[in-house]
């Protein structure tokens, strides 16, 4: 496939003047990009405004969008790049952003673990409402066998916000990522059999970098409507949660898997806030994060 794009490159510098004395060798390329990619966009706004009829013919926007070929194929020449690379580049880029892991290449982190270390494939975790003397109420989560996960939770903050049900992400990581430190704590299954994985992957800087993720997230969230109108998460904060995990196991995740995950962890979240709890079903192996009402 690439081979072409190679050839097409090579025959596109044959044309390839040389630069005036003294001048850039990237600026000339680097103009007629942005001069021909414009005129693509005014071709293609004749259409619209004239109709497709009346408008310039597929031919014509053909040749367009040929020279704007031709002016990438030279500005990655003067960068000392060629088209090969780029194009491989940019589909791994899409397929990472677009593309979910296919079940066939998921990993199991834990795999080889214990089976009391190992995140349960299938399991409920409830969110209880409960009253403090203060007047305020506090999120109580238990288990299946209905021992606490974890300590009771405010939204520790002057407004509330319902960031207390904020456990839904990371219940949502495990179930989508097959990667969450903090559901790992909060179920009790941390790999304590490996004392270097359980303190560089389950321990608490891998904890903090996820809560550290969970706050990053609500807080694009709570500017675009808690993701309920969204199908997409902006792709710069998914670049940063990449370069946050860059160090830790589910780094091999794609793009495309995180933002499903947050999507599924905002499903469930507003669901509780909207019930005042309830309960969340996990299924690793389908998954899928499913709320129950109270």
């Amino acid at each position: 496939m690439f081979v072409h794009l190679a050839r097409y490159q090579q025959a596109a510098l044959k044309t390839l003047q040389p630069p005036a004395e003294g001048t850039d060798p990237v600026l000339v390329p680097l103009l007629g990009l942005v001069g021909e990619t414009g005129s693509v966009a005014t071709a293609y706004k004749k259409r619209l405004r004239d109709g497709a009829d009346s408008g310039p013919s597929k031919q014509q926007l053909r040749e367009e969008l040929g020279d704007v070929l031709w002016y990438i194929a030279a500005l990655a020449h003067r960068l000392d790049l060629n088209l090969e690379d780029i194009a491989a580049a940019s589909l791994e880029k899409t397929k990472d952003r677009w593309r979910a892991t296919p079940d066939s290449e998921r990993l199991r982190f834990d795999a080889d673990y214990p089976p009391h270390e190992q995140l349960p494939r299938r399991t409920t975790v409830t969110f209880t409402p409960t009253p403090r003397p203060d007047g305020t109420t506090t999120i109580v989560l238990t288990r299946e066998d209905g021992t606490p996960a974890g300590d009771p939770l405010t939204s520790a903050s002057h407004i509330e916000d319902d960031y207390r049900f904020h456990d839904a992400f990371h219940l949502a990581h495990a179930a989508i990522l097959g990667w969450s430190p903090v559901s790992r704590f909060l179920l009790g299954c941390k790999r304590r059999s490996r004392p270097a994985v359980d303190e560089a992957e389950d321990g608490g800087r891998a904890i903090a970098i996820e809560e550290g993720i969970s706050a990053l997230v609500f807080s694009y969230a709570s500017r675009h409507n808690y993701f309920e109108d969204l199908r997409h998460v902006d792709h710069e904060l998914l670049i940063t949660i990449d370069h946050m995990t860059a160090h830790l196991e589910v780094s091999i995740q794609r793009a495309a898997d995180w933002e499903r995950a947050i999507i599924t962890g905002y499903n469930a979240w507003r669901q509780l806030r909207k019930h005042g709890g309830g309960r969340l079903h996990l299924d690793l192996d389908a998954q899928t994060v499913t709320f129950h009402e109270p």
